[in-house]
């Protein structure tokens, strides 16, 4: 598997996808910190879901943007890869 970050470099190279990425920033942030984190541990969505109690394609539509997580489900995916979610209000 490429690394994160060279993938991520190529993909906004597409303007089409760079636009919808800038569009959903901060929900895209949230997705990228969280997916970081979990390709870090060396930790696979399957294992990841198995920890939260959840399948692999929930792991994988939050991954992608098509699920709408709910303030709980991002808490519990910080909480299993050991990351502290934060929040500033503006």
């Amino acid at each position: 598997m490429k690394d994160y970050q060279i993938l991520k470099k190529e993909l906004l190279s597409d303007t089409e996808i760079r636009k919808a990425y800038e569009a959903l920033g901060p929900e895209y942030s949230i997705i990228e910190k969280l997916i970081e984190k979990r390709l870090k541990q060396g930790m696979s969505q399957k294992q990841l879901a198995k920890i939260l109690g959840t399948k692999q394609s929930a792991i994988s539509r939050f991954e992608s943007g098509s699920y709408n997580p709910t303030i709980s489900f991002l808490y519990k995916i910080a909480d299993a890869l050991d990351v502290k979610l934060t929040m500033t209000v503006k």
